[in-house]
């Protein structure tokens, strides 16, 4: 299930997760957990530097905000035995913050939160990492929609990117694990958060490209990749939109995120493939497990 493609620097990624037939809600589950949450680091000197880095960056920036994101602690896949039976995977997940992230994940002392394992969440399992979400968004003329960042943006400034974000933990009402130990609890709220992960790529996209919710189709969970650098994990959708590019270019130029990017293109699948070298790796994965939907979905394929 994982495959390692190897580039330069940010660019290389690994695929934890590729679900080419593409799975629909009903086929994503959650099962959030504080089991899933971070282990600190017996360090004390690493754990001591994440609040010594989060509160150099305030100081460069006060409109820095330390909110709560889902952590990404892995997954189970179950084909199932019977043909008729439809592929589900269920996502685990903690719960984590952005000042944490910062701290771990971004820090310039990253590589030293790791530990040496081929189990990718044992290897993770001193980070943040924060599950975020990305969308390969086709439209009515067949084009794939991709962003290129701000120059003001902190994390790859002018790289290509799928519209995306990260599904938020406030949206279903949870700001900490107190109050959901009981056994119906956990169900409610493991049912609501996978909703959420389907509701946020929606919201992410009606923000930043400006299209509205009702010319997208449900979302479809293709896959998790992850950047190398950094260890960013983030589960990407396939959506289609009825609106023709010329439509979304209109509406992108009034999109309500639209300060994090600067540019919408419209893209075929081959200039797609140019532009991937000016993408972040965990957006290069995102167009390596859409490639791996297309392959799947071929005629004649096998």
């Amino acid at each position: 299930m994982e495959e390692k493609i190897s580039c330069d620097g940010g660019h290389e990624f690994k695929l934890l997760l590729s679900c080419p037939s593409g799975l629909s809600p009903s086929q994503v589950s959650v099962v959030f957990d504080e089991a899933y949450d971070r282990i600190p680091h017996s360090d004390s000197s690493l754990e001591h530097s994440i609040s010594e880095i989060w509160d150099a960056r305030v100081q460069q920036s006060s409109s820095l905000y330390n909110g709560t994101k889902f952590r990404y602690g892995g997954y189970n896949f179950d084909v199932g035995n019977d043909p008729k039976q439809q592929p589900h995977v269920s996502l685990q997940l903690g719960l984590t913050d952005y000042r944490t992230f910062v701290g771990t994940n971004l820090s310039p002392i990253w590589e030293r939160y790791l530990v040496p394992s081929e189990d990718d969440c044992i290897q993770c399992q001193h980070t943040s990492s924060p599950l975020g979400n990305g969308a390969v968004v086709e439209t009515s003329d067949k084009k794939i929609l991709v962003l290129q960042r701000s120059n003001k943006v902190g994390e790859f400034p002018g790289y290509f990117v799928f519209p995306g974000g990260h599904p938020e933990p406030q949206e279903v009402g949870i700001i900490s694990h107190e109050g959901f130990q009981e056994l119906n609890q956990c169900r409610t709220i493991n049912n609501k958060v996978s909703q959420e992960m389907f509701d946020s790529i929606v919201r992410e996209v009606v923000e930043e490209i400006g299209a509205p919710a009702d010319s997208l189709s449900s979302p479809i969970f293709i896959g998790i990749s992850r950047r190398v650098m950094n260890v960013r994990p983030t589960a990407f959708f396939f959506i289609k939109c009825n609106l023709q590019s010329d439509e979304i270019q209109q509406l992108y130029s009034s999109a309500q995120d639209g300060f994090e990017s600067t540019q919408l293109y419209a893209v075929s699948m081959s200039d797609l493939e140019n532009m991937a070298s000016k993408m972040p790796g965990c957006h290069r994965g995102g167009f390596a497990l859409y490639k791996l939907m297309v392959q799947a979905q071929s005629p004649g394929r096998g």
